[in-house]
């Protein structure tokens, strides 16, 4: 059965069992709603589309078409693990578009975040749309919207690219297996659909990407400078042991600038904020504590190797009052 909402009575996903029975479940209910027609799949990678992806490949095969879209608000090095992973590894109809140019250009000067998300989504929708065009026989979307998002997204506290709407001259019917779970509910579900721990336990990234992390108009400059630094960040809580211990970890860099000295000169640069949170269902979370020593060598990492940084601050505010992400 396709649910449209999560059952008041739904028992929470937290056994392999229960895992098991609604991958079942919704195996049929995809081969019910979907036949022998052609689905174009939004993947980003991250760990709601990898699930949808793989019931998919489960439940139609060859008749799922993969379209990776970097908007050039990726992590560093995710176009390439993406491709790595999903074509090279698991031989999935993989399409790899570039289209960095188009939607920077196209958030240039957008300082309103529920516009630069509108933005981002809407041309998610378009990208997805042409490459549809291309192709023959395509009549279903599938995307990773989970629970949360329907939640957020209702409650008027941000809008997400997963909620909005497709072109008037397509006629795309939507497939969302995975949108009455939570996100803890979507990671079991992987782990039973086969999928490597590593991806199933990736920390998770919304929808919008680095734009969320880049408060206010987008530069290229500033959105590197939020690149560069999420890569020291994830590359430091790997060396020491926080990798998958800790829910989400990530840094923003605000469009604002606070004056600085470097090599005896005055600078004028931005701060770069570190956000390291825990959660089980996205609508909480708790702030973890990294140790001193690990924030001060954070800190000489990113001011010396990041350009456009000059200060370091650690954000310690949980959820409510503060969101998951700045935007």
């Amino acid at each position: 059965m396709v649910y449209d909402r999560r059952p008041d009575d739904m028992v929470r996903i937290t056994t392999p069992e229960l895992a098991d029975a609604f991958i079942e479940e919704q195996l049929q209910a995809l081969r019910d709603q979907i036949g022998d027609r052609k689905v174009l799949l939004a993947l980003s990678g991250g760990v709601d589309s990898s699930v949808v992806a793989a019931m998919l490949i489960k439940a139609i095969g060859d008749n799922l078409v993969c379209v990776h879209v970097n908007h050039g608000l990726l992590r560093k090095g995710e176009p390439e693990q993406v491709i790595e992973v999903f074509r090279n590894q698991m031989k999935a109809n993989l399409i790899y578009v570039d289209a960095t140019d188009r939607f920077l250009d196209k958030l240039a000067g957008v300082t309103d975040p529920e516009t630069k998300r509108k933005i981002i989504g809407g041309e998610f929708i378009e990208v997805f749309a042409e490459e549809a065009r291309k192709l023959d026989g395509i009549e279903f979307l599938a995307q990773g919207t989970i629970w949360p998002d329907i939640l957020e997204s209702e409650a008027g506290i941000k809008a997400h690219h997963n909620a909005g709407g497709l072109p008037e001259d397509m006629k795309f019917e939507l497939v969302e297996p995975v949108k009455i779970l939570f996100k803890d509910e979507v990671r079991i579900v992987g782990e039973r659909l086969g999928l490597p721990a590593g991806m199933v336990y990736r920390q998770p990234f919304p929808g919008p990407g680095l734009g969320v992390r880049c408060p206010g108009a987008i530069t290229r400059d500033r959105l590197e400078a939020v690149r560069e630094s999420d890569a020291i960040l994830r590359e430091e809580f790997a060396k020491n042991g926080l990798e998958g211990k800790v829910w989400q970890y990530f840094t923003v860099v605000p469009d604002f600038k606070s004056t600085g000295v470097k090599d005896g000169k005055r600078t004028f640069d931005w701060p770069c904020i570190i956000r390291a949170i825990n959660t089980t269902d996205v609508m909480e979370v708790t702030v973890e504590h990294l140790s001193d020593e690990l924030i001060d060598h954070l800190v000489k990492r990113i001011i010396s190797e990041v350009p456009g940084i000059n200060r370091v601050l650690f954000d310690y505010t949980p959820k409510p009052p503060a969101t998951v992400e700045y935007e």
